[in-house]
């Protein structure tokens, strides 16, 4: 293990020196910790470094906690995973939705972000009731009918949260909190919206975003590429958990028990779901769902939103964790790299250490060329690459399913 925790903590040393990994790791064995570390700055106004207590957004990687608070209230007999979403939203617009299709992404809902980012009133900042009456009124086409394919969207976990809300007489952030967080002991962790709060939680990480214009690291909030943050900063379900490497060490730990739902459950929520024609995706109930070489069945979610990138990783098969939370987002591209480099220390195969990306250029770019690549793009393992233009039809939105 002391070789392990050696070769890790030099990978992220040599990251963190090349200018590529600003964040907090942490790898474990059974639940015991093998190495953890944090590098760079959590605040770079005041200088603060980030430390393993740091707390970051979880982005998509809060979908494991919305779909478990799901989970709970069907075992508790308070709804059924084959509910119709109007059966508890009686004005919802689209019939024939289940709880099932929300979770698994089959609701063929298209997705928000795009969508607000183009027709929000950004004086104002959105809330899941907005998201809720934004499709009734505007009630923008489905992908294809309920059920009857794949496609990621974060509207699906939005309403699972409004659902949460409904059923249990809570606001979601009090549900998680009690359901979920205080008694698995995540006292770092919690449902946090900063900008509508106004409160910035202790030893908090703030994300940034890289500028190649100016070549230095700014708030989201202040570059109009990504200032959505702001607007959008009251949904919840899809997003919006704050928690630490610890805690979501803790949270790991749990879904090898029984202490928030049946082995029944956790067993059908760590399954791949497969369509009517019998094609499989990779996603159960909020986790995305491989088999790799040499690591075994892999369950694990990964996160993306101006400022952070998140991935939590579960062999499920071995007991082994990683856990990756980092507060920029300069180079995205070789979070996976890294991801895969520590997996090879903590299973023992050859790793080397990523080379850094070629330097990036801002260049203008006709509008005519961004329409061109606009669609979906298929790749290995059922994941779906969705590219979309924004409202001025001068920037590529891409987003990764399972992100």
């Amino acid at each position: 293990m002391q070789n392990k925790q050696k070769q890790l903590q030099e990978l992220f040393t040599a990251m963190s020196a090349k200018g590529i990994f600003n964040g907090a790791f942490l790898a474990a064995d059974k639940g015991e910790i093998v190495f953890e570390g944090a590098y760079g700055l959590a605040d770079r106004e005041t200088g603060r470094s980030l430390t393993v207590h740091s707390v970051f957004e979880l982005a998509s990687v809060s979908k494991t906690f919305t779909a478990m608070g799901i989970l709970i209230l069907a075992e508790q007999g308070k709804l059924s995973l084959s509910d119709s979403v109007e059966q508890w939203i009686p004005n919802f617009s689209y019939k024939g939705i289940t709880v099932k299709d929300l979770l698994r992404h089959t609701s063929g809902l298209p997705d928000y972000t795009p969508l607000f980012i183009k027709d929000w009133d950004r004086s104002k900042i959105a809330t899941n009731w907005d998201v809720l009456e934004y499709f009734n009124v505007h009630q923008p086409p489905l992908q294809f009918q309920p059920g009857e394919n794949w496609e990621y969207t974060n509207t699906g976990y939005v309403l699972l949260a409004l659902l949460i809300e409904k059923i249990s007489g809570l606001s979601f952030a009090d549900y998680m909190s009690e359901t979920l967080f205080k008694p698995l002991g995540m006292h770092s962790t919690r449902i946090h919206n900063r900008r509508l709060s106004g409160n910035v939680p202790p030893d908090f990480a703030f994300g940034y975003v890289y500028s190649f214009e100016t070549h230095s690291y700014h708030l989201p909030d202040e570059q109009p590429a990504t200032d959505f943050v702001v607007y959008l900063d009251g949904i919840q379900g899809d997003g919006t958990v704050n928690s630490t490497l610890h805690d979501l060490l803790l949270w790991d730990q749990a879904l090898y028990t029984e202490k928030l739902v049946s082995k029944k459950t956790l067993d059908e929520a760590f399954t791949s779901g497969k369509l009517p024609d019998n094609k499989p995706y990779s996603y159960g109930y909020g986790w995305i769902i491989e088999q790799k070489e040499h690591l075994g069945k892999v369950v694990s979610h990964s996160g993306g939103w101006p400022g952070y990138s998140t991935n939590l990783a579960r062999y499920t098969d071995h007991g082994k964790t990683t856990i990756y939370l980092s507060n920029t987002d300069r180079q995205p591209d070789i979070q996976q790299q890294i991801i895969n480099e520590a997996e090879n220390i903590l299973f023992g195969l050859p790793h080397s250490v990523p080379d850094v990306p070629a330097e990036l250029k801002s260049v203008k770019i006709d509008k005519t060329v961004y329409t061109l690549y606009r669609g979906v793009y298929k790749m290995d393992m059922g994941l779906d690459l969705s590219v979309t233009t924004g409202p001025e039809q001068d920037q590529l939105f891409i987003q990764l399913s399972g992100q």
